[in-house]
């Protein structure tokens, strides 16, 4: 058995090499400092399975490239960059790792709705500027009372639940968008849900998405979608950058259709700083100030959540490698089953 740690990213593979239990079987493909190796072809013909680090790419070369391949793990939650269907032509079963940071993503959420909510940044910037002046209570834009404002979640998976689950702890009122859900899910949760994207966020004062990168969901949120907005609503992204629209953003920003986003991903990362809300932001200009925040797609990292990936990102691999363990399988219409 020969596991490729493709494009591994992190300073050493001792957690990965204790997981398998044998050094011998793990070959790594590093791409730490901006470089990466090359996984030579007879090697990439004997990988009977593939733990891939990065988000939105792909494995270095074809599928067929890894003709014994059976298991391939994206090591995270998304999994839009590999190709899916070839993969599942190759008699190679896909998998994500859907539930490594559920917490620290929810947490981060909320995060970003109490920074803009309560002005935490804003506050502590204006003292740090001038610690006479900026002690007033008047200069962040976005703060509100939660208590029975409306939480709307776009995507009631594992995290927009856990965020639910949190921000009903603030006495807020949960409405959801989910047309995946079945039937009665808005009973069993105690939730409003709405029936398009348009119905929830017409209603809600804060938007938290949490859905997943596709087809369907590129520039989901864009001008059509805001156009339905209140004027104070905050919108928070820790999902996936290329479901928010930052062109239709900086223009509902920047008109005030919107009061204020947090957001932890962008379409382009790291942020581009030509794009003019980036650009805004970074100057400082005034219609932008305390209302955007940005963080580098750090949502899901804490360390114990990095543990929490690789460790079973491992494990899904020698489960299906040992006993043809489907749990979590990403690809299973494309998936052509091998002969033993």
């Amino acid at each position: 058995m020969r596991i490729l740690l493709s494009q591994f990213r992190h300073t050493d593979d001792r957690l990965e090499r204790r997981t398998i239990g044998s050094d011998d079987a793990l070959i790594v493909q590093s791409a730490n400092a901006g470089a990466r190796s090359i996984v030579p072809m007879d090697v990439r013909a004997s990988i009977d399975g593939i733990i891939h680090s990065p988000p939105g790419t792909d494995v270095d070369g074809l599928p067929s490239e890894y003709p014994n391949a059976r298991a391939l793990v994206r090591a995270g939650v998304g999994y839009d960059g590999l190709d899916l269907e070839a993969w599942g032509r190759n008699g190679t079963a896909v998998f994500n790792v859907p539930d490594y940071g559920t917490s620290e993503v929810a947490d981060h959420a909320i995060g970003l709705m109490l920074a803009l909510t309560r002005g935490v940044i804003t506050y502590n910037d204006a003292i740090r500027a001038d610690p006479t002046t900026g002690w007033t209570q008047g200069t962040a834009p976005a703060v509100r009372r939660l208590r029975d404002a409306v939480f709307g979640i776009v995507g009631l998976g594992r995290i927009g639940l856990a965020t639910a689950i949190r921000a009903r702890s603030f006495g807020m009122r949960i409405a959801f968008h989910d047309p995946y859900l079945p039937s009665g899910m808005e009973i069993a949760v105690g939730a409003q849900r709405c029936a398009s994207l348009h119905e929830l966020i017409a209603i809600s004062d804060v938007v938290s998405i949490h859905a997943p990168s596709s087809e369907e969901t590129c520039g989901l949120v864009g001008a059509e979608a805001l156009a339905h907005a209140k004027s104070d609503l905050v919108l928070i992204n820790t999902a996936r950058g290329s479901i928010v629209d930052l062109d239709a953003l900086h223009d509902a920003l920047r008109t005030r259709r919107i009061m204020a986003a947090g957001l932890d991903v962008l379409p382009t990362e790291p942020a581009d700083s030509t794009h003019p809300l980036i650009d805004a932001w970074r100057r400082g200009e005034d219609w932008v100030s305390g209302r955007l925040i940005l963080t580098p797609h750090a949502a899901f990292y804490s360390p114990s959540s990095v543990i929490d990936m690789r460790v079973k990102s491992v494990k899904t691999v020698l489960q299906h490698l040992r006993n043809g363990d489907l749990s979590n399988c990403v690809n299973r219409e494309f998936l052509v089953r091998r002969l033993a």
